[in-house]
């Protein structure tokens, strides 16, 4: 298909039709393929106006707290509320076959079967922080096909929580009740950027929900005074970060979940955050693409591809500094423009 019959796909109603496009949208945005890359832009540039208009939710946390589960119940709330839902799944990559390992649209059985959701598990490749590569470029078809809100749910290791924030419009971090709590509520590198924090599966140890509830809201309000700048206090018109109990599992506390993401995209959109928080992240995404295109250029540079291996060899065994060596590959690409 080319990428003007993708995108009538994708922005026409009819719902097989539509899920068709957007799969092979997707499959093209995330081919590595010269030919493929160049109707990927097109497409792109073709989407841009019919995107922008669904609200961004990440979600991520350690493995085994409950993400599935969470935006399974989440997703067939905002249905009966008359939502469209798209998950953008991010698993881990298989070290042998490369594809995804933990089967996400497999776990969330009654949400992937319904006609106004739309769940799409990428493997994460290797990406730094376990973010798919192309995820923000698929969340651009998921707003094109009129998806009200787009779920990234990441791996929850590493730098994940990181790549999700600088990607969505609300970033929500999922803990358990009885996990080391002490050691949760001062993980400053995390907490600094949550907009909401999720004690879920409170109801197996309701006691210790409430008091990681009340160690976490002490951290965030200590970050708020002493670190980060969005999160200032004793401003109405201001987002505040907070904490707040949930049984996914049992649906009990969605609906106040869902009230608190509400009432921040109401504030953040009022008060401008929420347009600034999108302008930056093109911009990021933008500088991100270049530095990726700059090394791809580099490692396939002739003169480079002709000097790396010697220099590899010498920096492997200690007769080049590593430093000296880069300066070397950097100069043979600049002597041959």
């Amino acid at each position: 298909m080319t990428p003007a019959q993708l995108l009538e796909g994708i922005l026409q109603g009819h719902p097989a039709v539509q899920r068709r496009a957007m799969a092979k949208a997707i499959t093209l945005l995330e081919s590595t393929r010269a030919d493929h890359r160049a109707q990927a832009d097109e497409l792109l540039t073709a989407m841009l106006p019919h995107t922008g208009r669904s609200f961004r939710l990440g979600i991520s946390g350690v493995p085994g707290v409950g993400k599935s589960t969470f935006i399974e119940t989440l997703g067939l709330y905002l249905i009966a509320k008359g939502l469209k839902v798209a998950v953008l799944a991010i698993d881990p990559s298989s070290t042998v076959s490369g594809g995804s390992i933990l089967g996400d649209k497999t776990r969330m059985e009654h949400l992937s079967v319904h006609p106004n959701a739309y769940i799409r598990p990428s493997p994460s490749s290797g990406t730094l922080g376990g973010v798919a590569e192309k995820t923000r470029e698929s969340m651009l078809v998921c707003e094109a096909a009129g998806y009200d809100v787009v779920i990234v749910e990441t791996v929850g290791v590493g730098q994940s929580e990181i790549a999700v924030h600088g990607m969505t419009d609300m970033f929500c971090l999922l803990q358990l009740p009885n996990a080391g709590d002490d050691l949760q509520a001062i993980k400053k590198g995390v907490m600094e950027i949550a907009d909401l924090v999720v004690i879920n599966k409170a109801d197996i140890d309701p006691h210790a929900a409430t008091r990681a509830q009340a160690q976490i809201t002490s951290s965030l309000r200590l970050l708020g005074m002493h670190g980060n700048p969005d999160h200032a206090h004793h401003n109405e018109l201001q987002w505040q970060p907070r904490v707040v109990q949930i049984s996914a599992l049992k649906g009990d506390g969605v609906e106040g979940f869902w009230n608190a993401v509400e009432e921040f995209k109401r504030l953040q959109t009022n008060n401008g955050k929420l347009q600034l928080r999108r302008e930056r992240q093109a911009l990021a995404w933008m500088w991100e693409r270049i530095d990726f295109g700059l090394k791809q250029a580099f490692r396939h540079h002739p003169h480079v591809r002709e000097l790396l291996p010697q220099m590899q060899s010498d920096v492997a065994a200690g007769r080049v500094a590593a430093s000296t060596a880069a300066r070397a590959l950097l100069a043979a690409q600049d002597h041959s423009v």
